[in-house]
């Protein structure tokens, strides 16, 4: 094969197809648009094309799509509610990938390894999982939040799943060592093949379903978590989060003055809505990286193109 027909098998395997199949799923376009307008407000908020929030900058309690200026209303204090929440959709999105990569990654490299190598190394990671799964979630994070302050957003997804990789690292040293009893994956060891090829290229892509779903709960569960926790006022108020709106709207009332319904609503939407779309989003990757979709799909395009060939040829 020439380094182009390398190039183009490449592009079909790990480009071409995974699209067509994600694609041809509703809820990934839905997923994948409802995404891409989170990023667009996010790039709204980076590249500075709305206004910063800042107290007394309108009307107070404006509702929502009565002034275009404020589409989404005003606070009690006068900020622009739109605003508010435009420029904390970044930090909000950087603190679900954090979240999402560190408890789906450590994972990954912890259940993989325990499965496959086994042994001494299955029984020291086994136990080093099974102590952070004894410990109560909710508890430590608190513990930590108030210990740490933390105020980056990458640091705050980190300690929010800080032991919520565990169970999933569990479940995927079961699924390992199921896969590491397999006809090619013995055939690998019989090559000679290192335990990393092994592991990247005959054992990872059978748990990628499994994965993906889990770094979507992952990720859901960052938001709410952090929602939460900012409401409670755990974390530190110092950079604007929708938990940090909602808890404002709170304690000013907004639960039973209905001209302030709008500043829960608003933040609740955002909330809500991130969610959906990473939910709808792991269902169609799912999809993308199960290989009986995959092959199913791959020949019905195979089937389509030789009756195309058939037919021309038939009219010829």
């Amino acid at each position: 094969m020439t380094r182009g027909d390398r190039l183009r098998e490449f592009y079909e395997r790990s480009v071409y197809e995974p699209a067509v199949v994600a694609w041809s799923d509703m809820r990934t376009r839905v997923g994948l648009l409802m995404l891409s307008v989170y990023l667009a407000i996010s790039a709204v908020a980076v590249l500075g094309l709305w206004r910063e929030p800042s107290s007394s900058q309108a009307p107070r309690l404006i509702g929502m799509f009565e002034n275009w200026s404020y589409p989404l209303g005003t606070t009690s204090a006068g900020v622009d509610l739109t605003a508010e929440l435009i420029h904390a959709t970044p930090d909000i999105l950087l603190m679900v990938l954090a979240g999402g990569v560190w408890a789906t990654g450590l994972a990954v490299i912890v259940g993989t390894l325990a499965g496959y190598k086994g042994g001494q190394v299955d029984t020291v990671l086994m136990s080093i999982s099974d102590f952070f799964m004894a410990i109560p979630g909710l508890p430590l994070v608190i513990i930590l939040a108030i210990t740490f302050s933390p105020e980056n957003p990458i640091f705050v997804g980190v300690v929010l799943t800080i032991n919520y990789w565990a169970g999933l690292g569990r479940s995927l040293r079961s699924q390992v060592l199921t896969i590491r009893e397999d006809s090619y994956v013995e055939a690998s060891r019989t090559m000679g093949t290192s335990t990393f090829r092994i592991l990247r290229k005959d054992v990872i892509p059978n748990l990628m379903p499994y994965v993906t779903v889990n770094f979507v709960f992952a990720a859901r569960y960052t938001i709410f978590a952090s929602v939460g926790l900012y409401f409670l006022g755990v974390l530190p108020y110092s950079q604007p989060t929708w938990g940090v709106t909602l808890a404002r709207a709170q304690s000013n009332g907004a639960l039973f003055v209905p001209e302030a319904a709008h500043w829960l609503i608003a933040p609740m939407v955002f909330i809500v809505g991130l969610a959906l779309a990473l939910i709808l989003m792991g269902q169609g990757l799912d999809r993308v990286f199960n290989p009986r979709v995959r092959t199913r799909m791959a020949g019905e395009s195979e089937s389509t193109a030789e009756g195309d060939e058939t037919t021309t040829k038939g009219m010829i």
